[in-house]
């Protein structure tokens, strides 16, 4: 049985019997921990994270003619509430080490209409909140937090979503909750991705998506009411094993030259890293085929996120073309998510590990052999310029011994017949 699944059951069990599955004292309980937790003075439930950062914007008075910064590679969501509020999004790079908003690409895109900046901790490491916060304040800005992917404390400080004027956050299984003064914090969905329900701009309906990760038109989540406040409680409290299955990961790779064909994830320093997601870059072209690869062997993945913001058919209109932000772009192609779960085990990633090598995309060739000082092995990288290099030399080593075998000898005696015969036959 799941560890929660029997605290799970008797709250929900609780919520039915009482029958109030909007609010109640369970949300109540559930925003008075969300403050106590992240040392705010409020904690507010909404629907969901889309919800939380509309409500945000709408606060601050955001709409048409003003413009807000916000990473182009992160879910739909984020630039949806910006669109609804009849702003208009401006996308931005990320670093391609965190996957995060990129702060110098922002403040070159910053304008007379920008009134806001809505960084998003993707994948369980936090933004540059420093260098967002500094652009602010030197332009005047509203920054918005949208904190709906990492889990637990992440930063120093008691909870990363306190950097903030507001912050948004929502919990899908393994997500976590954190806010501050004013801050809006979500109930999670029923279930986690939105279905179908509506293809109307503006509606207060789910956005249509044509895909899992792609939508045609803007819209939000329905309410829904799950409880889950045990979960929001064991996970604030619970062991860092999302480190300690991370480190085996990469030493697992690591262990079987990986890391030279896939590029492996790490932590920037001064910043924690919670590893809610393990995310690996395959290069070439390869990311697809070795996804169906694992498929095909039982292993599950996910991409995160095969189009980037500014290449989704919904936002078009924005004139964005392939190759204007090639980071994002570069990442939406290559990126691929691994199993990474509190209960998973050494077994397992040692079968993840294991299929990743045995696959045709991933298979190392004599001339990609090279030094993983990480392990420590010793290697010759052999490449076709060091094989013609080692050659030219051997043909030189071979012309300075047959030139000093040549002048060794001793010379010719040339006799009547012009050959050392000769020479015999008259000493004869």
């Amino acid at each position: 049985m799941p560890p929660l699944r029997a605290e799970l059951d008797a709250a929900m069990a609780r919520v039915c019997d009482s029958g109030r599955f909007i609010l109640g004292p369970d949300c109540e309980e559930l925003e008075r921990d969300i403050a106590a937790y992240c040392q705010a003075p409020f904690g507010i439930a909404c629907a969901s994270g889309s919800d939380a950062l509309l409500l945000a914007l709408m606060a601050a008075e955001i709409g048409p003619g003003d413009e807000v910064l916000l990473p182009s590679y992160t879910f739909f969501a984020t630039a949806g509430a910006v669109w609804r509020q009849g702003a208009k999004p401006v996308m931005v790079d990320i670093d391609p080490v965190t996957y995060n908003i990129d702060p110098q690409d922002a403040a070159r895109k910053v304008t007379s209409a920008t009134k806001a900046i809505i960084p998003v901790h993707l994948f369980g490491q936090c933004a540059e909140m420093d260098a967002l916060n500094a652009l602010a304040k030197q332009h005047k800005l509203l920054v918005v937090e949208d904190a709906a992917r990492p889990s637990a404390p992440s930063t120093p400080a008691a909870a990363q979503a306190r950097w903030a004027t507001w912050a948004a956050s929502a919990s899908i299984r393994r997500k976590t909750w954190r806010h501050r003064r004013r801050r809006h914090a979500d109930r999670p969905n029923a279930r986690p991705w939105p279905t179908s329900c509506g293809c109307c701009v503006g509606m207060a309906c789910s956005p249509a998506i044509t895909t899992r990760w792609s939508a045609s038109t803007v819209g939000s989540t329905p309410c829904k009411q799950p409880c889950w406040r045990s979960s929001c409680r064991t996970s604030t409290a619970g062991p860092p094993c999302g480190k300690t299955n991370a480190d085996r990961y990469t030493q697992l790779f690591c262990d079987r030259g990986l890391d030279q064909i896939l590029t492996l994830p790490r932590a920037v320093a001064r910043r924690k890293h919670v590893w809610n997601q393990y995310i690996v870059r395959v290069p070439d072209g390869k990311r697809d085929a070795l996804r169906e690869s694992l498929q095909q062997s039982g292993v599950g993945t996910e991409i995160y996120y095969p189009v980037p913001l500014h290449l989704q058919a919904c936002f078009r209109s924005l004139e964005y073309g392939p190759g204007s932000l090639p980071h994002s772009e570069l990442a939406a192609r290559e990126t691929l998510a691994l199993p990474i779960f509190p209960e998973l085990n050494a077994a397992e990633q040692q079968t993840v590990v294991e299929r990743i090598a045995a696959s045709s995309e991933c298979r190392p060739t004599r001339a990609a052999v090279r030094t993983c000082w990480a392990c420590r092995w010793v290697a010759v990288q052999r490449s076709p310029a060091t094989r013609s290099t080692r050659a030219a030399r051997r043909r030189a080593s071979a012309r300075v011994r047959l030139a000093t075998v040549a002048a060794a000898r001793p010379p010719p005696i040339r006799g009547r017949w012009g050959s050392r015969c000769g020479a015999v036959r008259r000493g004869a």
